[in-house]
C-alpha cells in the first residue's frame, strides 16, 4: 500500500485499518518512510482526529515496535501509574512505597524529566548512591526481594514513539488527544505492567488546560489498556497549582518523606491515596476503593510505607540513611532567597506553568535533554491559593547554586501570584475518578 494513499485517505477523514496503521509505524521505525511524509500524515490525523479502535491499532504497533518487557516472573499483580504531569508531582516518591507496603508489588520504568523539573528518575538521583540503571535480572529480583524498584526505561522499548514524538514535537503535532493516548499507552504496554493507573492532570500548569480535554484523554487511555486486555482506571486532578509545597528534585524527596511519615502536604497525601486506592482494587488487595484507602492509610500509621521507602534506596544502592535523616544526606542549595508579597490580602491564584518554569531557570529542570540538573535547586511554595499574606511576606522561597538566576526566577515567581481581598475557594484537587 502505498503511504500516499493512506495520508491521503487520513485527510479526507476516513478511517485508517490495522494494517495500513501497521504498515505506516514500521515503515517509519524502519527509516523507510521519510519525515516530510509522515508529518503529513500526523497533520491530517491532528486534524481529523483517530477514533477508539484506530487509536488502539496506533498503540498496539508503537508498542510492539521494539522490545517489550515480560514480567511474569515478578509474583503477583504488577500495577503501573502514569502522570501527565505537572509542577511539584513528587507522586511517585510516595505512591510505589505505599501500594508495596499494601502488598502490591510496584516494577516501575519511568522516564527522565524535560522542562520545568527533572523526572521521577532524577529525584530519586539526589540521594547519594541510588542508581536507576539496573539490569532485568536485578530489576526483577529487587521486586521479587523487596516488592518495589523503579529504573529506566530503555531505548530498545516503543522506539516508534521516541521518532514519532520528536517529529511532533517540531511540526505542532503534540497536542493531540489520540497520538498523546498512544505515545503513553505504548510505553506502559511494552513495560509489561498488568494493570495501569493513570493520573491525568489539568488547569494551568499542566499540559490539559481544559478539564473536558483532561477527561477524555483518561477515558480514551482507560478504554486502550483495557482493549490490549489489562485492566486500567483513572483519576483527573487539579494543577492550578504545585502539587504540595516543593519543586525541584531533593526538596521533593523530602517532601515525600515526610509524606510517608505522615506529616506531608494535606494535597499530595490524598492525591497518593487515592490513586493508590485505584491501585490496590486493580491489584486484587480490596474490593473497593474505601477498603483500599483504610490499608494504605494504616501503612502510613504504622510505617510500613516509609519503612518500604528505605528498601528501595536499599536495594538500589543509595543511603538509607535518607529516610531517618533526610536533611543530612540530600544536597543542599548554598542560595536561598525569599520573594516577597507586593501586597496585603488573599492568594487568588497562582500560575503553576510560571512555578515551573522559575524552578528550571534555578537549575531544577532540563531546557534541552542534554542539560544538567542540580539536584539542590528548586522552590519552596510558602503561600498557596486561599492562604492570607502581609505585604513583604515571602511567597516563596528560591534554591539556587547559581546567584545569577534569582533576579529572573523571582521576577517570574512574582508574576504568578495574583492577590485579592476577598478569601477564594479553594480548587478541588480531584474532578474526576475513572474506574475500572
Amino acid at each position: 500500500m502505498r503511504v500516499y494513499d493512506i495520508i491521503l485517505k487520513k485527510r479526507r477523514g476516513h478511517e485508517l485499518s490495522k494494517d495500513e496503521i501497521d504498515s505506516m509505524i514500521n515503515g517509519f521505525t524502519r527509516g523507510d518512510i521519510p519525515d516530510y511524509q509522515m508529518s503529513a500524515w500526523l497533520m491530517a490525523i491532528f486534524f481529523q482526529g483517530m477514533n477508539v479502535q484506530e487509536t488502539r491499532d496506533l498503540t498496539m504497533a508503537m508498542a510492539l515496535s521494539g522490545e517489550t518487557v515480560d514480567l511474569s516472573c515478578i509474583q503477583g499483580v504488577k500495577v503501573d501509574k502514569h502522570s501527565t504531569g505537572g509542577v511539584g508531582d513528587k507522586t511517585t516518591l510516595v505512591l510505589a512505597p505505599l501500594v508495596a507496603a499494601a502488598g502490591v508489588p510496584v516494577a516501575k520504568m519511568s522516564g527522565r524529566g524535560l522542562g520545568h523539573t527533572g523526572g521521577t528518575l532524577d529525584k530519586l538521583e539526589s540521594i547519594p548512591g541510588f542508581t536507576v540503571d539496573l539490569s532485568k535480572d536485578e530489576f526483577v529480583e529487587a521486586v521479587n526481594t523487596v516488592g518495589i524498584a523503579v529504573v529506566g526505561q530503555t531505548a530498545s522499548v516503543a522506539p516508534a514513539d521516541k521518532k514519532l514524538y520528536a517529529l511532533r514535537d517540531v511540526t505542532a503535532t503534540v497536542d493531540s488527544i489520540p497520538l498523546i493516548a498512544s505515545s503513553v499507552c505504548s510505553k506502559k504496554l511494552a513495560c509489561g505492567a498488568d494493570a495501569i493507573v493513570f493520573d491525568v492532570k489539568t488547569g494551568a500548569g499542566a499540559f490539559m488546560k481544559s478539564e473536558d480535554d483532561a477527561f477524555r484523554l483518561a477515558e480514551l487511555m482507560v478504554d486502550i489498556v483495557k482493549g490490549a486486555g489489562r485492566k486500567g482506571a483513572a483519576i483527573v486532578s487539579n494543577m492550578s497549582q504545585p502539587l504540595g509545597f516543593a519543586v525541584g528534585n531533593s526538596l521533593e524527596v523530602r517532601e515525600a518523606i515526610d509524606t510517608l511519615r505522615g506529616a506531608g502536604p494535606r494535597d499530595l497525601t490524598d492525591l497518593c491515596l487515592s490513586l493508590g486506592s485505584l491501585m490496590l482494587v486493580l491489584g486484587g488487595k480490596a474490593n473497593d476503593t474505601e477498603k483500599a484507602r483504610a490499608i494504605l492509610v494504616n501503612t502510613l500509621e504504622t510505617g510500613a510505607a516509609l519503612s518500604k521507602f528505605a528498601d528501595l534506596v536499599s536495594v538500589q544502592g543509595g543511603d538509607v540513611e535518607v529516610a531517618r535523616t533526610p536533611d543530612n544526606i540530600l544536597p543542599s542549595a548554598r542560595c536561598l532567597e525569599a520573594v516577597p508579597s507586593l501586597h496585603s490580602g488573599y492568594v487568588s491564584s497562582i500560575d503553576a506553568e510560571r512555578i515551573g518554569v522559575a524552578s528550571m531557570i534555578l537549575g531544577a529542570g532540563r531546557k534541552t535533554k542534554d542539560d544538567t540538573i542540580d539536584p539542590a535547586a528548586g522552590i519552596m511554595v510558602l503561600k498557596k491559593i486561599g492562604h492570607k499574606v502581609e505585604q513583604g511576606e515571602p511567597l516563596v522561597m528560591l534554591h539556587t547554586n547559581n546567584w545569577d538566576t534569582l533576579e529572573q526566577a523571582a521576577q517570574l515567581v512574582m508574576s504568578a501570584y495574583e492577590i485579592s481581598r476577598d478569601k477564594p475557594d479553594v480548587p478541588r484537587l480531584i474532578t474526576r475518578v475513572i474506574e475500572n
